[in-house]
């Protein structure tokens, strides 16, 4: 369905582009969408197979409650209407990877229906803007096997581990508008699904992928061109570079007088090119036909309301919470919800310490230093929330440095069951706020400087640095610095 183009503009050409997404996300389920066998990525070829994914005569399939959920997940997030009565058809074509010789899908009620995800996108102006990808549907389905071309050089295996998986197809309205957008609308979904826990969205292990649509057009044009897809583009990178370099080849055969055909391509990273595979099949091709093996599976008032009860607050709302009530600047905000596990942890460090924005700047750069020093995931963290709150009220009330407290973290992440007020005392990271000995380094300073002192009274209060920096020197850097500062501006007069 296309009802809306998107313009991408070159300086050479007089045409527009309508674009459309279809993303496929693997489901994170124990077992598959149909069936009791293992759903899961890397075990040896052809284990996680049975009679059911084989469909050997008298099998009988049984929809995988826990992957309804999970795309009714995906819908809320999405602010899509959910379709109560969810029917399976079987989508009937041949291909080499799917043993049933039909795919079990959803033909004519999607389990989602509208709804959209809004990202930011840079304009045709080079501006970021907040635009809505409206989305038409999403709809539950499972996975083909998959074919190796380069196992065997005079055959092509088969590996049917990934077929019955369940996926949810997101498909969207052509309505994006540049290949930044449909750059920033995977990164959204990516994001989405993770924080929902319903995919890992690991593009380099096919557990998310994307079909591109790309038409073209006259600029101002009302008529929809000839749509061509593209195939199982396997990063968000390879996504934009497939639709630029397929506007670009239609526009080409287009002003040379040729005539573009509905077919199926595929894109070869190594060129930049998208390749011609097969012609297109129509939807009359597919002859779905409910599946008359499987009940429809009815989602009740009860099991929407919750689902609901446990959704998790999603990266937009804790966006707008991280700037409105924590009072983050807009980028720390961004890159503090970019995962779940990143944005929870900083939230319990804010349970701890009313100083969000320090909390957000320890977060950002020494924890985040660690995880990549330690090449851990986000959900193993070297500290915990409650150790980097105490470690920050420290620095708060003046018990310790800035500087100190960075030597304090280090510890902490190799003695991660001391606290940082006893690993600021067993270490001498203190800071010194005895006046009277504060005093008397000051003394010391100033009897070593008195050229300096003068030029000071006389005007050259620039040297004040100066003589605060010496007394830090003689007290090791234990000295508190404002306190420090205080009582140099008063001895001096």
């Amino acid at each position: 369905m296309q009802t809306e183009s998107t313009v991408v503009y070159t300086p050479t050409t007089q045409y527009e582009a309508v674009i459309g997404l279809e993303v496929h996300c693997q489901l994170l389920t124990q077992s598959k969408m149909f069936a009791a066998d293992a759903n899961a990525f890397g075990a040896d070829p052809n284990t996680q197979v049975s009679v059911i994914t084989l469909a050997h005569p008298g099998a009988l399939p049984k929809a995988n409650r826990v992957a309804v959920d999970y795309a009714v997940r995906m819908g809320i997030a999405c602010g899509c209407e959910i379709t109560r009565r969810n029917v399976f058809a079987r989508k009937n074509y041949f291909y080499p990877d799917l043993p049933k010789g039909y795919q079990l899908s959803q033909d004519k009620g999607p389990i989602c229906v509208g709804g959209g995800i809004l990202v930011k996108a840079r304009d045709f102006d080079g501006v970021v803007r907040d635009t809505t990808i409206q989305l038409h549907h999403i709809h539950l389905e499972e996975d083909a096997g998959k074919s190796i071309h380069d196992a065997d050089p005079a055959a092509t295996c088969l590996d049917y581990n990934r077929a019955g998986t369940p996926l949810i197809e997101m498909v969207t309205e052509p309505c994006l508008r540049s290949a930044d957008e449909a750059g920033q609308f995977l990164t959204e979904v990516r994001r989405l699904v993770r924080y929902l826990g319903i995919c890992d969205g690991n593009m380099e292990e096919g557990s998310l992928r994307c079909d591109v649509n790309v038409s073209i057009r006259p600029r101002g044009a009302t008529e929809l061109g000839t749509k061509v897809e593209v195939k199982n583009l396997n990063s968000i990178r390879n996504v934009q570079r497939a639709i630029d370099s397929e506007f670009s080849r239609q526009v080409a055969v287009t002003e040379a007088g040729g005539r573009l055909i509905q077919e199926t391509r595929t894109f070869d990273a190594a060129t930049g090119q998208t390749l011609g595979m097969r012609e297109k099949e129509s939807m009359n091709d597919y002859r779905y036909f409910p599946d008359p093996d499987l009940m429809p599976v009815v989602i009740s008032d009860e099991w929407l309301a919750e689902i609901r009860t446990r959704m998790p607050a999603l990266p937009r709302e804790r966006y707008l919470k991280f700037t409105n009530q924590y009072g983050l600047p807009e980028y720390d905000a961004a890159l503090l919800t970019d995962t779940r596990e990143l944005a929870d942890f900083y939230e319990a460090v804010c349970h701890e310490t009313p100083n969000f924005k320090a909390a957000s700047n320890w977060v950002m750069g020494p924890l985040k230093a660690q995880l990549t020093e330690r090449m851990t995931r986000e959900n193993q963290f070297p500290v915990s929330a409650s150790a980097l709150a105490s470690l920050i009220r420290l620095i708060d009330d003046g018990t310790v440095s800035q500087t100190a407290a960075q030597t304090i973290f280090g510890l902490m992440v190799d003695q991660p069951d001391a606290s940082p007020a006893e690993l600021a005392t067993a270490n001498g990271l203190l800071q010194n706020r005895n006046t009277d000995a504060l005093q008397s380094l000051i003394d010391q300073t100033l009897a070593a400087w008195p050229d300096k002192v003068e030029q000071y009274r006389k005007g050259k209060k620039n040297l004040l640095g100066l003589f605060v920096g010496e007394v830090m020197k003689k007290s090791k850097g234990s000295a508190d610095p404002k306190l420090v500062n205080q009582l140099v501006v008063k001895t001096l007069g």
